[in-house]
């Protein structure tokens, strides 16, 4: 006669309630400091705000450098993704299908991206990209962009294809189908939630990277998050805070947007 796990009682596991509080509220105080900063008044960087204004908001969409800056970041976050999702997902698949296991190996070459310290990839790349002539280039700006946003596609899909039942696919190439036919017809429409997710970590990878940014973006395509980093740097007032607001807005929308998605599919 087997025994099943006993049940644990709730105050015993306080010590784990209280442990996930902690990290929820270590990555959410920022955002309640942050967001009423950007409706300060101040001159400069306060908490809490004197007063409350709209002045950095209308200084942020009134410059036309900070505009240019947002533009060339939603530009190579969309391309990011355009590149990132496509490639991401017939690597995890390519995996998931793979018998060998050297060519499973590569999930973990696919993953380097995130082992690796961000700056030694950004001096990687600059010396790379200074020989192909792409630094402050829009095309080296997604190269790199890509390069950081694959692995989370591989991954999100990876986690889709474990749950999809592999048979289905064999029984279409059974029928006629061939491997295209088949993926896109069979195995797509039912990981394509994983898809989706994944290209969301990708356009939110590239929108919110920085380090890479610092080397290999300028000029006429400096990305946002640059230019966050060297007006901090100049000078430190309010308009920081109305952007990186409006970047969390931005992200809280999108993620919105997966979820109605999600529920719509299921």
């Amino acid at each position: 006669m087997s025994v099943g796990p006993l049940p644990i009682a709730p105050y015993r596991r306080l010590w784990l309630y209280g442990v996930v509080a902690s990290v929820l509220f270590f990555l959410v105080a920022p955002i309640f400091i942050v967001i009423p900063i950007s409706f300060s008044d101040s001159e400069f960087l306060e908490f809490p705000p004197r007063g409350f204004s709209l002045r950095w908001y209308a200084a942020y969409f009134s410059d036309p450098q900070w505009m240019a800056a947002t533009r060339v970041s939603l530009i190579a976050a969309s391309l990011t993704v355009l590149f990132a999702t496509p490639l991401g997902t017939a690597a995890a698949y390519a995996i998931h299908r793979a018998q060998s296991r050297w060519v499973r190996s590569l999930h973990v070459l696919m993953l380097l991206p995130q082992m690796v310290p961000l700056i030694l990839i950004g001096i990687g790349l600059f010396y790379v990209y200074i020989q192909l002539g792409l630094v402050n280039s829009m095309l080296g700006i997604v190269l790199a962009h890509t390069l950081l946003a694959t692995p989370f596609v591989v991954v999100t899909v990876l986690a889709g294809l474990q749950s999809f039942d592999m048979t289905q696919e064999k029984v279409a190439r059974s029928l006629g189908a061939s491997w295209p036919v088949a993926f896109f017809t069979v195995t797509l429409p039912q990981i394509r939630l994983s898809v989706v997710s994944g290209a969301f970590f990708a356009f939110i990878t590239s929108l919110d990277e920085v380090v890479i940014g610092l080397f290999v973006a300028g000029g006429d395509n400096t990305v946002l998050t640059r230019r966050m980093f060297l007006s901090l740097r100049d000078q430190i007032e309010p308009t920081i805070a109305a952007i990186s607001s409006l970047l969390i807005v931005i992200t809280l929308a999108a993620l919105i947007a997966v979820a109605l998605f999600a529920r719509k599919a299921d």
